[in-house]
């Protein structure tokens, strides 16, 4: 079949500029697709790059979307390389809104993302106020000595019921992944995510055997390839999926559901467009008792449903 395409390009500034290991974040950018079939039902679809964990740059999945043309049929949406995994998601899951259209259903909970430094320890309250119940907070940004100050601080402030993720996004080295793994048995974190950089799966496995903290994979984990991989590797902790840059919607879907995967799935900062299709599949095979990683709204300067409106109708 064959489809008429649309797409545009977009901005949206953070609040504050969002800091990990990988450097400061300013914006997200990425593109809105729209997909009209031959009856004139229309499917929405996101491509929200994220090239620095392993998903192509905004500039190859914009010279994609323009050597397509003004139609693009079933085939080619499914002929999509892996080099260009957001691409993927982005153009099935608007082929999906059309040729399986669903309401989405959700029980799940949501983890609030916490600012770097010293501003989580006035930015959680609020959050616990507007519901959230889990918090990530991103760790091997600032010195060691300086983030375990305020990780205490925080932990005591939080109620008990609180539960707490802290992120290193592949910033640590093995003596601080100890250092940290050690406070976090302590205080007893629901997980320490990435510690170690990609490439070092094999370090971070055995780290995963010497202490009760679990542990889980993200960069290691971005594309379904690298998930396939670090599951025959023998991974059998946490993974966090980032589905809108993983690659095409259905392989994911499979591959975890054939292999029982403990998944959190996560946001990568899309907007609602990509935040919907990355939830309906979060409802079928992220477990209820892991809140998903989608509590990010706050991070972003205007309100979304407006932004948005005012974007469709250059479509």
């Amino acid at each position: 079949m064959v489809y008429q395409l649309q797409f545009r390009p977009y901005q949206r500034s953070f609040v504050r500029s969002l800091s990990t290991s990988h450097g400061n974040w300013e914006k997200r950018e990425g593109i809105i697709i729209k997909l009209i079939d031959e009856t004139g039902t229309i499917g929405w679809g996101e491509i929200a790059p994220l090239p620095w964990f392993g998903s192509e740059t905004l500039a190859a999945a914009l010279d994609f979307c323009s050597q397509l043309g003004k139609e693009i049929t079933t085939e080619t949406i499914f002929l999509i390389p892996d080099a260009l995994p957001a691409c993927q998601f982005g153009f099935q899951s608007a082929w999906s809104a059309i040729k399986q259209p669903q309401k989405l259903t959700l029980n799940h909970q949501f983890s609030a993302l916490l600012p770097t430094g010293e501003a989580a320890l006035h930015t959680w309250e609020k959050l616990w106020q507007e519901g959230y119940r889990t918090f990530k907070w991103k760790i091997g940004v600032l010195p060691i000595t300086a983030e375990i100050g305020i990780f205490k601080q925080l932990i005591q402030a939080l109620p008990n019921e609180a539960k707490v993720r802290l992120d290193a996004n592949g910033g640590l080295n093995w003596e601080k992944a100890i250092e940290w793994l050690e406070i976090c048995d302590d205080w007893q974190i629901e997980f320490l995510e990435q510690p170690l950089a990609v490439g070092e799966e094999k370090a971070m496995l055995e780290l995963s055997k010497t202490h009760s903290t679990p542990l889980a994979l993200d960069e290691s984990v971005a594309t379904i390839a690298q998930l396939k991989a670090c599951y025959q590797l023998g991974w059998r902790g946490i993974f966090v999926i980032k589905p809108c840059i993983a690659g095409s919607p259905f392989h994911l879907r499979e591959f975890c559901q054939q292999n029982n995967l403990d998944v959190v799935f996560s946001s990568v900062f899309e907007t609602t467009i990509g935040r919907e299709a990355a939830l309906k599949l979060a409802a079928e095979i992220s477990p209820k008792n892991r809140a998903l990683g989608f509590g990010i709204n706050h991070w972003f300067k205007e309100d979304e449903e407006t932004w948005l409106a005012s974007l469709w109708k250059t479509l």
